[in-house]
């Protein structure tokens, strides 16, 4: 079925899925003192159960004592476009819940350095994904993720877990879905993570019952609307990207809402969707994801020994490291937009140095391209730190805490150099840029603008 055909069939539909679904959240929810921890990716079916959630909150009203948490991934090379869709709605459902007093938590993780995919694929000269060495998934978004929601349930001894998982989305999920134990109330524990519960609320609803809710309920309650995420899989094709929070979600490569840097599969559909939809601007990055998967299976681009010191293709060469940082960085001035960050330029260095570099190669090609990265003293924990008071300030002033945060980095990762005149007017120019994009993000997300 056609998006443009499910308003004709709105009033065909039962709505009693929809009463059962809100009834059994509002009983879950009194149940026991566990807070909830809804997965959010931004695509249609976590966006239905963030938006039932959030209606019962409100609903609630000074009843919703229990705190729930929205946690999201940003991998850091997920597709420009997206990015600036999530970091929309997480701003605006964080700003609202705030100035409505729900106790609602959002959470925007990313990967550190060592978890990043740059960091991976040049910094340890990682093979791009395969279907069968899926590296980035654990790396940079099941730990992210997974540390954020142990930190809460060594707060309040467990939580329930809502995912937007659904029986109809293929015959393999609905199968494991089937065989899972549940416990008396319907949840069953997740495989990977202790003390947590997971519950499907809209497991049984039809893909056309999800389109159906969110077209008759937009706006959310939260600001915005759901226009630009339903123009989104106008213009791409292929399935959502799941939230991924164990090894067995299946991959997302070639999604609506997936990384652009994306090799698991054969050709980016989404990618393509979305050049030939109009993003022109995009085929320079698609255009380097090929090339990154092209590479992969050239044998001169790899050293002849594994990492267990066994023969066989093994990590990229030391030269082809090079090659892919510096033609990552003449992308950054073809697209005007930053791919890399400087701590994941340091962690790069770091690598390198270990293992075959004396010269500083990953610092002096960064200088090529008027990055500056000299010293990155921060640490992980200040940055963790740091990061989630952006995210939780940034709702009070009515800023993108996805700005703020960028110019955050800049400030941070440029300060020990800022004597030096010629480092001051770059990161002039680079806050500029900053700005530019928040702005016209701004006038494409605000239909009154």
């Amino acid at each position: 079925m056609k998006l443009e055909d499910i308003r004709v069939s709105v009033c065909l539909t039962d709505q009693e899925h929809i009463a059962r679904t809100q009834e059994a959240l509002r009983t879950h929810y009194f149940a026991d003192q566990r807070p909830w921890v809804v997965a959010y990716s931004g695509g249609k079916d976590s966006t239905l159960v963030l938006q039932l959630v959030y209606e019962l909150l409100i609903d609630l009203g000074p009843r919703a004592r229990k705190p729930v948490h929205l946690v999201a991934s940003d991998t850091r090379v997920e597709a420009p476009n997206v990015e600036e869709y999530l970091a929309d709605r997480l701003s605006r459902v964080a700003s609202h819940a705030r100035a409505n007093g729900l106790r609602l938590l959002v959470h925007r993780v990313q990967p550190t350095p060592e978890q990043s995919f740059w960091g991976n694929l040049i910094g340890k000269g990682y093979p791009s994904p395969t279907r069968w060495f899926r590296w980035c998934t654990t790396k940079m978004k099941i730990k992210p993720s997974r540390a954020v929601i142990d930190d809460i349930v060594r707060a309040h001894g467990g939580v329930v877990l809502l995912l937007g998982t659904r029986l109809d989305e293929s015959a393999d999920r609905a199968q494991r879905m089937d065989g899972r134990a549940t416990n008396s109330r319907g949840l069953n524990p997740h495989g990977e993570i202790p003390d947590a519960l997971v519950m499907t609320p809209i497991a049984e609803w039809t893909t056309e019952q999800v389109w159906e809710y969110l077209f008759t309920r937009n706006p959310p309650p939260w600001g915005g609307t759901h226009d630009f995420m339903l123009d989104l899989y106008r213009q791409a094709s292929g399935g959502e990207c799941p939230v991924v929070l164990d090894l067995n979600t299946p991959s997302c490569g070639g999604s609506r809402f997936g990384c652009w840097t994306c090799t698991v599969v054969k050709q980016d559909k989404s990618m393509r969707g979305f050049i030939d939809s109009g993003a022109t601007w995009m085929q320079p990055l698609n255009e380097f994801r090929n090339w990154l998967k092209e590479i992969r299976e050239d044998a001169s681009k790899r050293d002849g020994i594994r990492r267990n010191d066994s023969i066989g293709p093994g990590p990229f060469s030391s030269e082809t490291r090079k090659l892919i940082l510096r033609r990552l960085l003449e992308l950054e001035k073809t697209v005007g937009r930053r791919l890399i960050a400087d701590a994941e330029i340091a962690y790069i260095q770091q690598q390198w140095t270990d293992k075959f570099d004396v010269t500083d190669s990953a610092l002096g090609i960064a200088r090529e391209f008027a990055r500056e990265v000299g010293n990155v003293t921060i640490t992980v924990n200040d940055l963790s730190k740091d990061l989630a008071l952006i995210e939780e300030l940034a709702p009070r002033f009515e800023v993108q805490s996805v700005w703020a945060a960028d110019l955050y980095s800049l400030v941070s990762e440029r300060q020990s150099l800022l004597d030096h005149p010629s480092t001051r007017q770059q990161l002039l120019d680079e806050i500029i840029k900053v700005v530019d994009n928040a702005v016209r993000q701004a006038h494409r997300t605000d239909p009154a603008a």
